[in-house]
């Protein structure tokens, strides 16, 4: 089967340099994520690429790919951490990484971190890796859903990364097959943090070629404000018996010199996106950064959560409590309200002084006979007969008798 594929990379909207790298070639497909925010994300991303891009070449099974695709990370992790050794600015730094081979009808996976490698085939988009993050832990254990974790304060925190901050990460591994009409695709959280996966279903099933593909999926990013890096790489399979080779392409961070200073500040932000994205451009993503899987760690966050849930529960019980006490303060004052008004009507043939509005609230009528007068109906002229009929409006109890005085003058 033969693979057609294309990788693009976008510093967005708010960031001051790109940490994102990405590969595209013949037979790996990965992209890398950094953090550690100046202090050399990008570094980060850049070496993992260009050292895992070297174990791109055929392979006799899925099982070596695999086998190389974890060798290359963990090998990614060591030269990692010994840039930091060299350089001790750099400390803290890593990156995620999400990538795949293929070999024949299968592909091999290895990934960590919240770099994503999606599979659309027969019109069903199939989020293949897991997040390594806190609140993918949350969300998993039942304690919060999706789309509370989209919004969760420690969402940035991740639990497994390469770098100099695990001597020994543990990086998912995986088998799959594929089939022509498979359509692949590995991003950074720059995509599915801020765009909808029904949005990246349909870019999906478009019959765009790859590169027009990776392009509408990043438009659609900065459409939507782009605050964080954001790289794509899309990978087809179809039925051709041969193709020519792909040319390998690497985007991001890992595509230029690789420089150990930071860029400081941030990129001053343009006046369309603060007009058309006021809310999603309004500040800087948090900057990801690793915490120790630990059970003390995830005990903390997890006590975290529960007070903060309690206090949003808390919340929301005052603000319920509260809208319920001004509904019915307003419901009585309406209701006294309607109850100094009067106007005179008709009941069983004889003329009468109501209390009230003329209007009902569902069942409940807001009016009530107030008095009864021995003026008949019958005796008014036919005028005041459809007067009454019609109710007449008094301003006051006082009106109200002035007028059925005069009723009772008038009648015949």
């Amino acid at each position: 089967m033969a693979i057609k594929s294309a990788a693009l990379s976008n510093v967005g909207k708010i960031r001051a340099n790109n940490q994102d790298s990405g590969y595209a070639g013949n037979n790996l497909f990965v992209v890398a994520d950094g953090m550690g925010g100046h202090a050399g994300g990008d570094v980060a991303s850049a070496i993992a690429i260009r050292r895992i891009r070297e174990t791109d070449k055929p392979y006799t099974s899925p099982a070596d790919a695999e086998f190389a695709l974890q060798s290359s990370l963990i090998a990614a992790n060591q030269l990692l951490a010994e840039t930091v050794f060299e350089h001790q600015e750099l400390t803290g730094m890593g990156t995620t990484v999400s990538a795949m081979m293929r070999v024949g009808d299968s592909v091999a996976i290895a990934h960590i971190g919240d770099s994503r490698i999606y599979l659309f085939r027969d019109g069903e988009l199939s989020q293949i890796t897991a997040d390594h993050t806190f609140v993918q832990r949350l969300v998993d254990s039942g304690r919060i859903t999706p789309e509370e974790a989209a919004v969760h304060p420690r969402r940035s925190v991740l639990m497994r990364v390469l770098g100099d901050v695990d001597a020994a990460p543990e990086v998912d591994t995986a088998i799959l097959g594929t089939q022509p009409g498979d359509r692949w695709l590995i991003c950074s959280d720059g995509l599915s943090s801020y765009l909808a996966e029904d949005r990246i279903r349909k870019a999906l099933a478009s019959e765009l070629d790859p590169d027009a593909v990776a392009r509408r999926l990043v438009k659609e990013t900065l459409d939507h404000g782009a605050p964080d890096n954001v790289t794509v790489v899309v990978v087809d399979v179809d039925d051709s018996e041969s193709s020519a080779a792909e040319v390998p392409t690497t985007v991001g961070s890992a595509a230029a010199p690789l420089t150990f200073e930071g860029e400081a500040g941030r990129r001053p932000l343009r006046l369309p996106t603060i007009l058309l994205h006021p809310l999603k451009v309004a500040t800087t993503p948090e900057d990801a950064h690793f915490e120790p899987e630990s059970d003390e760690y995830l005990a903390e966050l997890i006590a975290e959560d529960r007070r903060r849930a309690r206090r949003r529960r808390i919340s929301w019980l005052t603000a319920l409590g509260i809208g319920i006490v001004i509904v019915v303060i307003a419901a009585i004052a309406s209701y006294r309200w309607t109850q100094d008004h009067y106007y005179v009507g008709e009941q069983n043939g004889t003329v009468v002084i109501y209390k009230g509005v003329q209007s009902s609230l569902g069942p409940i009528r807001l009016s009530s006979v107030y008095e009864t007068t021995t003026v008949k109906v019958s005796t008014l002229s036919t005028y005041n007969q459809q007067s009454v009929d019609d109710t007449i409006n008094a301003s006051s109890l006082k009106n109200a008798r002035s007028i059925v005085e005069r009723l009772a003058d008038a009648a015949q």
